[in-house]
């Protein structure tokens, strides 16, 4: 006998409500596998324009339909409350989203790393950087407007505005007018390993994938070259370092 009923609308109330979250998750990963192909097929330049104009409807009319459906208002795409929260509690919710994307990084790690091992995990981990990084950087110049060669000075505002600034602290050391350091001097993950009396996680090859990706898709001229990063040694004061240089074209 079947465990469950052949008709949803013969489901319990609370098997129903676990479908609606399966359903919201089956939505994602349909947009994530949407954006995925696009690239594939017509190259990420592209993706990423089509990407712009795609999310921005899809996510205006879901939002429109829920918020009809659960009764609360929308405007401009997004829930009407949003609009009127004050500075702090927005930026609460942004360390928030911060830490749920931290989490959700360190949930796939471990999925791969507990059934295939620590090699196959960072194989992916480094290569969804190498995804990520360039996603990341267009959607912060797009929000802040840069213009396509925005130089060090746009690097060191997109560097401001990525997701786990939120949750990390991070400086930034000039060197003059062609290059800066960048350092992170509190890793939310480095520092718990920390805490907890283990060694630094390795992710150097990580790092050298992600901040050369970002720092590119901010400007192309911009080259990255990693200072120290675990399994490096380093000072207290910050556990990885980068150095950012604008490289003039002739």
């Amino acid at each position: 006998m079947a465990k469950y009923p052949l008709r949803i609308e013969d489901l319990d109330q609370k098997e129903m409500a676990r479908l609606v979250g399966d359903m919201f998750h089956r939505i994602l990963a349909h947009y994530a596998f949407w954006f995925n192909e696009v690239r594939h097929q017509l190259g990420t330049e592209k993706a990423m324009t089509i990407l712009s104009a795609a999310s921005r409807r899809s996510v205006g009319v879901q939002i429109d339909r829920i918020g009809k459906l659960l009764g609360f208002e929308v405007k401009d795409g997004l829930p009407a409350a949003l609009w009127g929260l004050p500075r702090k509690d927005l930026l609460d919710i942004m360390r928030s989203l911060g830490l749920n994307w931290l989490a959700n990084d360190g949930v796939w790690f471990q999925a791969v790393e507990f059934n295939h091992g620590m090699n196959d995990a960072k194989r992916c981990n480094d290569s969804c950087w190498a995804q990520l990084s360039p996603f990341e950087a267009a959607e912060i110049r797009q929000f802040l407007d840069l213009s396509d060669r925005p130089g060090l000075a746009g690097l060191k505002q997109a560097l401001n505005y990525r997701i786990y600034s939120r949750v990390n602290t991070q400086s930034i050391v000039d060197e003059g007018p062609d290059s800066f350091v960048f350092r992170m001097n509190v890793c939310r993950v480095q520092a718990t390993r920390l805490r907890k009396g283990l060694d630094d996680y390795p992710c150097k090859s990580a790092g050298l994938v992600e901040y050369t990706y970002f720092a590119g898709s901010i400007d192309p001229r911009i080259t990255t070259e990693c200072v120290s990063c675990p399994p490096d040694a380093h000072p207290e004061e910050w556990f990885c370092a980068w150095r950012f240089t604008l490289r003039e074209t002739k």
